[in-house]
C-alpha cells in the first residue's frame, strides 16, 4: 500500500507520511513524570491528536503509567448541560482504557456520585484501584462550552 498524506485526521503510521510522532513533544514524558500538566496549542493540522496519542501509547508501554488518551469533543453536544458532559467525557475514558490498557490497569465501575462530582470521584476510585499512575492525555477538551467545560476542568 502507498503511503499518503493525510489532513483529515490523526495519522496512522505507515500508512501515511508523517514525522515521528513521539518526536514532536519531547518535553512531555519528562513533565508527566514531574506530575506536572500541560497544555499543546498548535494551529489545525499540525499533528497534535497523533503526537498526543502516541505520547499515551509510549507512556503505557514504558510500564511505569497507565495513560489513556481521551477526547473530549463528544461533550460538545451537551452545551451547558455540566452532568451530560461528564457522563460523555467518563463514558469516553472508560471506552479508551479498555482499548488501550491491560485489564489489570483499567478503571473499575465507576462510584454514583451527585452531578459536578462525577468525574472526580471516578478518577479517584481509579487511581485507588489502579497500581500504577494515571495519566489522562485530553484531546479537544476546548470543545466543551460554559457551565461544561468548568465544571470538567474544576473536577480534573
Amino acid at each position: 500500500m502507498r503511503r499518503q498524506f493525510n489532513v483529515s485526521g490523526p495519522c496512522v503510521e505507515g500508512v501515511d507520511y508523517m514525522i515521528p510522532a513521539g518526536r514532536r513533544l519531547p518535553e512531555a514524558p519528562r513533565l508527566v513524570e514531574q506530575r506536572g500538566y500541560f497544555v499543546v496549542h498548535a494551529p489545525r493540522q499540525t499533528g497534535k491528536t497523533t503526537a498526543l496519542q502516541a505520547l499515551a501509547r509510549d507512556l503505557s508501554a514504558s510500564g511505569k503509567y497507565a495513560a489513556v488518551f481521551c477526547s473530549c469533543e463528544g461533550g460538545q453536544a451537551a452545551g451547558d448541560d455540566y452532568e451530560a458532559a461528564e457522563r460523555i467525557v467518563l463514558s469516553n475514558v472508560r471506552s479508551e482504557a479498555e482499548t488501550m490498557l491491560t485489564p489489570a490497569l483499567r478503571p473499575p465501575p465507576f462510584p454514583e456520585a451527585p452531578a459536578g462530582d462525577r468525574l472526580r470521584l471516578a478518577l479517584k476510585a481509579w487511581a485507588v484501584a489502579c497500581p500504577l499512575p494515571i495519566v489522562l492525555v485530553l484531546d479537544e477538551i476546548d470543545a466543551l462550552r460554559g457551565a461544561s467545560l468548568v465544571t470538567v476542568l474544576r473536577q480534573l
